[in-house]
């Protein structure tokens, strides 16, 4: 009957594990949200060197009283009006110098019936009309538009309005 008693004596001693030796099970959240932080940290190092970084360059870049823009421009804003006086979407925007035969811009007339291009900035006549090919009106007639001329003087905007008959 000792012999029993010791060989209990001796497996419980081996089984037994004092808390102190063996590492603690991490949950998977635990786990996650270790991953995260070190990520995160990584990321605001990362981030603190491009804006430490970032104002000595633009710094040198421009010189005091310089905007990006270093070439000033015009502004031709326009609108398209149908025949029912609503704006009209879609339309595509021609815009040529006057002396000129081929446009040299084009745009399309937003939701609002809006359109904007950039010009060179100084004395100039431009002409700009709507480009009515494949719209028609509510009872199957071709629309159409006359030119319009804009002048531009300098660095300007230049509000204009193009009416679809």
């Amino acid at each position: 009957m000792k012999r029993n008693t010791k060989r209990t004596r001796k497996r419980k001693s081996k089984t037994v594990i004092s808390l102190r030796s063996r590492r603690p099970r991490l949950r998977p959240s635990e786990i996650y949200f270790r991953d995260a932080s070190r990520i995160a940290f990584l990321g605001l190092c990362i981030s603190a060197i491009f804006c430490l970084g970032r104002p000595a360059a633009a710094a040198g870049s421009f010189e005091s009283g310089q905007t990006a823009h270093e070439t000033p421009y015009a502004l031709i804003f326009g609108t398209v009006w149908g025949p029912d006086d609503h704006p009209v979407y879609g339309v595509k925007v021609r815009i040529r110098r006057e002396g000129e035969k081929k446009a040299r811009w084009e745009q399309y007339s937003n939701h609002g019936g809006e359109f904007a291009q950039r010009v060179p900035a100084g004395k100039q006549d431009y002409v700009v009309w709507a480009e009515t090919k494949g719209i028609k009106s509510k009872n199957g007639q071709q629309l159409q538009a006359d030119e319009v001329k804009v002048h531009i003087d300098s660095d300007e905007r230049a509000d204009t309005s193009l009416h679809l008959k």
